[in-house]
């Protein structure tokens, strides 16, 4: 049996050597950039990339080999490109974002559509971001919301996008890909539910309890203990009140803000039912136009990958090169491709950073689709 500390001081010595000829491949990568530059070809060759990853790949004589030389020269060839793309942007090769920058956004005269009846979270967040006197009026669904800000009826639109306990609202994810409708702003709510029924009304009156299905999520717990309750899901929380003051039932409850609760009459039966007693909502703020504050420095992005491992791994990594802080990652079906997703992602900086065009660069280069979402 050999020698352990020789078999490693021959390890030292190959490894050695490949970093000696990985530094002589990015010096050449670097004068492949150049030539790119000069002709505009673009970074990103896949066909080039394929056609060298099977010859490699063919020099191995087992399947092991062979998967790990693929892995291993798919690596470099992702670094070789993000190093292509760092050259690019030095030489002020950079695609300017179409978002135009202001001082500040523009509330005077707005109008503002939420989704939901007087009353809701959303409604609530609205006043927060905008001001206690602000233009607003409500619709019934988030997709009207989106409808009326592309149409020109509406400003802007006040969206729930997360929640801290029962996680994304899914469809308001996939209306920012459909509508080309870009987030400015955002808020973040407090969300205390409270159990509300008619004036009199007791907690073992109840039978039924409306709410949207993630305020019903949100209190999972309540529910856990009182089994005997059945859970309807309604469009809003503050609907649900506007139900159960309508419907005129003792035997109904609705659960939604205590602010509902004076809205519509009713009498709050348990306060602060949420599983999470620091449950707290985000909401965004949409326009139609592609505006972004000066002092905008959280972007949103979403983008397809292609369908094969280590994709996303590899669009991820243009965040990990360049410095980038990741906030939030989500993914989302994408409808017409059974078991494919769009990913959308949050991340901290600005356009005019070199670390931020860089990232796009390649993501733009080697993602099936980017859409940039907005910067707040």
């Amino acid at each position: 049996m050999e020698d352990l500390m020789k078999l490693r001081a021959s390890i030292d010595e190959i490894d050695s050597e490949i970093v000696r000829l990985y530094k002589e491949r990015m010096d050449i990568s670097k004068h492949v950039a150049e030539y790119k530059i000069t002709t505009g070809k673009k970074v990103f060759d896949k066909t080039r990339e394929d056609e060298k990853l099977e010859k490699l790949s063919s020099l191995a004589d087992d399947e092991f080999l062979k998967h790990g030389i693929v892995e291993l020269f798919e690596q470099i060839m992702s670094t070789s490109r993000k190093k292509q793309y760092q050259l690019m942007t030095e030489h002020g090769i950079v695609e300017k974002e179409d978002f135009t920058e202001v001082d500040s956004l523009d509330f005077s005269n707005a109008r503002i559509v939420f989704q939901g009846v007087e009353g809701a979270y959303s409604q609530l967040a609205m006043k927060t971001y905008f001001g206690e006197n602000c233009n607003g009026y409500n619709v019934d669904t988030w997709k009207d919301a989106m409808e009326d800000i592309k149409c020109g009826k509406a400003d802007y639109a006040v969206l729930p996008i997360e929640n801290s306990s029962a996680g994304i609202v899914s469809e308001n994810y996939d209306l920012l890909v459909e509508y080309d409708n870009y987030i400015v702003g955002e808020q973040v709510i407090r969300v205390d539910h409270s159990l509300m029924g008619l004036p009199g009304a007791k907690l073992s009156d109840i039978r039924t309890v409306y709410s949207h299905p993630q305020a019903l999520m949100q209190c999972s717990d309540f529910f856990d203990e009182h089994k005997d309750i059945n859970q309807v899901a309604v469009r809003n929380t503050a609907f649900s009140a506007k139900k159960v003051k309508d419907d005129g039932d003792i035997t109904q409850a609705g659960i939604a803000s205590h602010i509902s609760a004076d809205i519509y009459g009713l009498q709050v039966l348990e306060s602060r039912i949420q599983n999470n007693k620091n449950n707290a909502t985000r909401f965004i703020i949409v326009s139609a136009k592609r505006v972004c504050r000066r002092d905008a420095d959280r972007i949103s992005i979403c983008f397809e990958t292609p369908h094969k491992s280590g994709a996303l791994y590899h669009m991820l990594a243009h965040f990990i090169y360049n410095g980038i802080n990741m906030l939030n990652i989500q993914s989302r079906p994408i409808s017409d491709k059974a078991w494919e997703y769009r990913f959308f992602v949050d991340f901290e900086g600005r356009f005019t950073d070199t670390a931020v065009q860089n990232a796009l660069r390649g993501i733009r280069e080697e993602a099936i689709a980017l859409k940039i979402l907005g910067t707040y």
